[in-house]
């Protein structure tokens, strides 16, 4: 089904995967209308999606019917296929797959140091259960505000088990951070995108989690400003990229990969396979619960189904490849762990 433009979406500043895609479709130069305020969609007479999460887009489905659609990763996929220029996916088929691995990583892993960062230290929760509900209704009168605020806070923070943060896995989860944030000041130092002189997807994944723990919540915004100003600098010029030229020679040689994004895909070995391969080996066994050992540290957490679809996804991109393009991410992932997930 062809894609009217404007897009229509519902979303809100403190929804790191809201900025993901708006800041792709600023990009894209892909037009949209975004609708903030938990009524303006209903007041609108729009449906609602099967799981409310932002952003929801509102898009015509096989008959023309306008449904509610939301998860960022096939989201941008679509875009990609039904609206053609400026393309955020690599076309070499390698390129292709490592971005959707870099991608689904920044999603599901580091958007645990998002959630954990925010609702577990309390200079963090104060501001942001203070602010975010402002975002969806400014007019709120102050006793309004008070308990909104009261009612996000205690909601976000009884959820912290859901993405694994928790005593145990706090360690593990802060130092993964700060090892991210020292190694894209590393790729950013060499070239100003994850994969070269132009945007990917992968970079509009990594920027939304910054947009949070680089530039809102109190507690991570200090340790990228100390550690890693350069990341902080950078999400500042991923928000906006509706100027840039997007150059057809842009891209990185798949020769360069291993030694410019080596350090990264060790990281995405390190901590993020672990926790997958664990989660999926637990929901197989029907366990509610997993353990592992990440980082040479105890995890535990709940399982988590979405991810075990993450990690099948992810073998279906894998699986796509020609046996040619398969033997160079082999030679990519080779002794960073996250040849043990395929």
């Amino acid at each position: 089904m062809s894609l009217t433009q404007p897009l229509r979406l519902k979303g809100a500043p403190g929804s790191p995967y809201t900025r993901k895609m708006l800041a792709y479709l600023r990009y894209r130069h892909i037009a949209y209308e975004l609708l903030i305020g938990d009524h303006s969609a209903e007041n609108l007479g729009l449906p609602r999606p099967k799981v409310d999460l932002l952003p929801t887009f509102y898009l015509p489905d096989e008959k023309g019917e306008i449904e509610a659609v939301v998860d960022s990763t096939p989201l941008i996929r679509r875009f990609e296929s039904g609206i053609p220029g400026r393309a955020a996916i690599p076309e070499n088929p390698v390129l292709g797959f490592i971005n959707y691995l870099i991608e689904d990583y920044a999603d599901e892993w580091l958007t645990k140091s998002m959630f954990h960062y925010r609702w577990y230290f309390d200079a963090d929760i104060r501001k942001a259960g203070n602010i975010l509900p402002l975002w969806r209704g400014l007019q709120m009168t102050p006793e309004m505000h008070e308990q909104a605020a009261a009612f996000v806070s205690d909601r976000q923070i009884s959820r912290l088990y859901v993405v694994g943060s928790n005593e145990v896995t706090a360690p593990v989860i802060e130092s993964s951070y700060r090892r991210f944030l020292q190694i894209m000041d590393s790729i950013i130092a060499r070239q100003t995108f994850v994969f070269g002189a132009r945007p990917s997807s992968a970079d509009f994944g990594l920027y939304a989690q910054l947009t949070q723990l680089a530039k809102f919540d109190p507690t991570p915004m200090a340790i990228c400003l100390q550690e890693a100003p350069r990341v902080f600098a950078w999400t500042d010029v991923i928000d906006d990229l509706s100027g840039q030229v997007c150059e057809d020679n842009g891209w990185m040689a798949v020769g360069d990969v291993r030694e410019v994004l080596g350090p990264l895909l060790k990281e995405i070995g390190r901590t993020y396979v672990p926790a997958l391969l664990a989660n999926a080996k637990a929901l197989n066994a029907g366990d509610k619960h997993m353990q592992t050992t990440i980082d040479g540290k105890r995890w535990e957490q709940p399982t988590f189904p979405y991810q075990a679809r993450c990690l099948a996804w992810i073998n279906e991109e894998y699986q796509k490849l020609s046996p040619e393009d398969r033997a160079q991410v082999d030679e990519i992932l080779a002794g960073t762990g996250c040849e043990e997930m395929l």
